[in-house]
């Protein structure tokens, strides 16, 4: 029986992780701000946290997950939980009694710093110039300088938007609207996203601890917005969603950029609702196996 830490064990993708490794009777502990956590601590003010134990794993997920920073504030949190955070883990780590063997860490697709593009792969540079993108490159190359130094075998596994049971984010704006009545699709809704399964995730995970490497993990159907928004709409017993055209929406788009940040839509949310943005996980599936299933097939909203 592996023996493994998981931070973030009571996020959305968290507590998934959580409850597999759990059905395979791994030893779990976790690490974290809630009293529920086996370590009870906040990695990005604990710059020297105590972590007694040996384990075979450590899979960080913790980190704070994309979102617009409004003040200069908002800005430095992601750097202070996705970079300090990463290095207040590691300085407990390399205090602990016995080095971990190996560790994961659950990064981002946003780590390209792309708004459109189709198949982006993991040779891809990383472009990311906002401060999610940016403190979670800089969160990946800590952990790889650390593995390399430790001789710990390390896998980053870089993830698209996430489904799964009560998502957050954006896939939780868009069934909300969907709901309430409130979402179209534009132009069809042709373009397409990477998506993956929360659960597919988690099943993986197992699997990449002993083979290290960087991997794009997505669905491999990359859903268009009409076939994700009939999706949840058949889900929520709701009518598929109406289409605005193009020009329709560019007009709300114009008038958005006057209003400001508090419009629904401007030029440059439109350009990317119109946009194709895919990656690549063929490497996932010819080194790992990895063999996903459809979002538009098994996303259970609840």
């Amino acid at each position: 029986m592996k023996n493994i830490l998981l931070t973030g064990a009571y996020g959305f993708l968290g507590k998934v992780i959580a409850s597999h490794l759990r059905l395979l009777n791994f030893g779990l502990k976790t690490i974290g701000k809630r009293p529920e956590d086996d370590f009870w601590l906040d990695l990005s003010t604990n710059d020297a946290p105590s972590i007694n134990g040996s384990f075979d794993t450590v899979i960080h997920c913790a980190g704070k997950a994309h979102s617009v920073p409004k003040t200069e504030k908002e800005k430095q949190e992601f750097f202070d939980i996705n970079v300090k955070g990463t290095q207040n883990l590691l300085r407990g780590l390399e205090a602990s009694p016995v080095l971990p063997r190996s560790f994961v860490l659950i990064s981002t697709i946003a780590v390209y710093g792309k708004e459109t593009g189709t198949l982006i792969d993991e040779e891809s540079l990383l472009l990311a110039k906002d401060p999610y993108g940016l403190s979670k490159i800089q969160a990946e190359q800590l952990i790889q300088e650390w593995c390399l130094k430790m001789n710990i075998i390390c896998t980053i596994l870089r993830l698209p938007l996430i489904a799964g049971p009560n998502p957050p984010g954006n896939l939780k704006a868009m069934i909300n609207a969907i709901f309430k009545g409130f979402y179209f699709d534009i132009a069809g809704g042709k373009a397409r996203k990477s998506i993956v399964l929360a659960e597919d995730v988690a099943e993986i995970i197992p699997e990449v601890t002993g083979v290290g490497g960087i991997y794009n993990l997505t669905d491999g159907f990359h859903p268009s917005f009409s076939a994700l928004s009939e999706s949840i709409a058949s889900q929520l017993g709701k009518r598929r969603p109406m289409n605005i055209s193009v020009r329709l929406a560019t007009l709300m788009a114009k008038i958005g950029d006057l209003v400001g940040k508090k419009a629904p839509i401007n030029s440059d949310k439109l350009r990317k609702i119109t946009s194709d943005l895919t990656f690549d996980d063929a490497k996932a599936r010819s080194v790992l196996g990895w063999q996903p299933r459809s979002v538009i097939r098994y996303f259970k909203i609840k």
